[in-house]
């Protein structure tokens, strides 16, 4: 994968640490991180090493291939669907029910196909130009490949219990509710954190500047956060939970409870791998102001969508020409690893709700090693998401656009070597921008970035953070008097080189 950097001129800014050191998270003597708080209240930066399959410390599986596919000249969707069908219908064992694989070779495929079943996988023989290639040749906006159940979270009835803690701070994994005799270790569980009038007034979001008629303030009940978490122990009142919070539940803007949770149709153990997309377009409609660049929107717009997943993985896979995105992880996926893939010369105009190339919105997922060339909004997330994700080791070269949340709260992302040729990484407040985006994002964490600048601004109740960044700190685009993030180390980076790949080490170690 692409890993050259671009010089980048260097804002001269006063450090706020010993260089090569952070003051909230360094290198002890015994080479193990130790966290410090950033306020009085016990906020700190999470450990992101529970993102990813399984939790993170279950390798990616091999799976054995129980089906094998040949190219045939013409439509291949409906001969891969039946296969995929078929096995979904085969037993699980230890999880999986077998790996449909296409041969190498170049697939046409009119329409979506469908992975709705756990424990099937579909993988090819690679993801270069001689690999597996699946064209989408269906000449209207659709996912190539869409992976999930359905239904929905259903709550437990009777099992709602209110957190006791007048404040559980950011980075936390415990907590107190007033009656924990109702939970077991092992539950599936929901933190929730509402918006209430007053924490939205705290921050600003009922007085949006209503530069247009799209504008519209945030409402309460519109923006609650629910964190899904394992309960892994319980003393006493005390909840243990298998993940951090990356947000805060403070009593003084209602709280927060917890309650017990089922969802029937979710599935689980589903991958694709080791394979090539490609979306036809109309190469007549090129772009007048930008050579190679082609305005076609009527084509094939994502490689890859996620939906009703948890625990699922995307690796060595390529996506071109689509005009969204690669993966396009949806709010219900949690725990999901996209691993080495890459998203190339997309198709579209160039302008919103295009070329977001690896775009997460559920929780608890992982994007590792990945690049791409030509997208807008790369590495993004989406409205509302409840913390942690993690982007490591990605590179975004002819970038467009900024990466970073992109509106609407999305709390609790590390963005950790994250390199963005040509363009920002930003959060900030965009207040009017869309139907009122706002606060993008709160307690996210640029770690050892490089980046044509940086926009990281303090939102009241919460924070956000550049750590060894290498590229300017610049005001806001919306609002230029915010105070800024946590700015520290500019142009220095700090040890280790990579947060989320330590804290890995150091919570494989304690497992094992």
């Amino acid at each position: 994968m692409l890993r050259s950097l671009l010089p980048f001129a260097l804002l001269a800014l006063p450090l706020a640490a010993e260089p090569g050191t952070s003051r909230l998270v360094r290198l002890g003597e015994e080479g193990r991180l130790v966290y410090a708080p950033w306020n009085e209240r016990g906020d700190r930066i999470p450990d992101f090493s529970t993102c990813g399959y399984r939790g993170g410390l279950v390798p990616l599986p091999e799976v054995a291939a129980k089906r094998v596919l040949e190219p045939v000249p013409g439509d291949n969707r409906e001969r891969i669907q039946q296969a995929l069908d078929e096995l979904a219908e085969l037993p699980l064992e230890d999880g999986f029910r077998g790996a449909l694989l296409l041969k190498r070779g170049r697939y046409e495929v009119e329409g979506s196909l469908r992975l709705n079943a756990s424990g099937v996988v579909l993988r090819g023989e690679g993801d270069g130009e001689d690999g597996t290639v699946l064209v989408a040749t269906q000449r209207k906006q659709h996912t190539l490949i869409a992976l999930g159940g359905g239904g929905r979270r259903q709550e437990v009835a009777d099992s709602r219990v209110a957190v006791a803690d007048a404040y559980v701070p950011v980075g936390a994994s415990t907590l107190r509710v007033v009656d924990a005799s109702g939970f077991t270790p092992g539950d599936p569980v929901i933190v929730h954190r509402p918006a209430t009038a007053e924490w939205i007034a705290a921050i600003g979001m009922d007085r949006i500047s209503e530069q247009h008629e799209k504008v519209t303030q945030w409402a309460p009940g519109s923006y609650d956060l629910r964190f899904e978490r394992v309960v892994v122990g319980i003393k006493d009142n005390e909840l243990e939970l298998d993940a951090p919070l990356a947000c805060a539940l403070d009593e003084a803007f209602g709280g927060g409870t917890v309650y017990r949770y089922t969802w029937a149709e979710r599935i689980e153990n589903v991958a694709v791998e080791n394979l090539r997309g490609e979306s036809e377009f109309d190469r007549a409609k090129a772009d007048p102001k930008r050579e190679g660049e082609f305005v076609d929107e009527d084509h094939g717009w994502n490689f890859i969508s996620v939906g009703a997943v948890r625990d699922g993985w995307v690796r060595q896979v390529t996506a071109r020409y689509f005009g969204y995105s690669c993966v396009n992880i949806l709010s219900p996926a949690s725990r999901f690893t996209v691993r080495d893939s890459a998203c190339l010369d997309p198709v579209s105009q160039i302008t919103g709700g295009r070329r977001y190339s690896f775009a997460v919105a559920g929780q608890l997922n992982l994007v590792q090693n990945c690049r791409t060339r030509g997208g807008r909004h790369d590495f993004v997330m989406h409205a509302r998401v409840p913390g942690p994700n993690v982007f490591v080791d990605c590179h975004a070269e002819k970038a467009y656009s900024d990466s970073g949340p992109h509106h609407r709260w999305a709390t609790g992302t590390l963005y950790d070597n994250v390199v963005v040729e040509g363009h920002s990484l930003n959060v900030q407040d965009r207040q009017w921008s869309g139907s009122g985006h706002g606060w993008a994002g709160a307690n996210m964490v640029f770690w050892n970035c490089t980046a044509k600048s940086f926009r990281i601004q303090q939102p009241p109740t919460a924070q956000n953070f550049g750590i060894g960044c290498q590229g300017p700190l610049e005001k806001g685009n919306w609002v230029k008097d915010h105070p800024d993030g946590w700015w520290e180390s500019p142009g220095v980076p700090v040890n280790p080189r990579s947060l989320y790949l330590q804290q890995f080490a150091e919570r494989q170690a304690r497992v094992n």
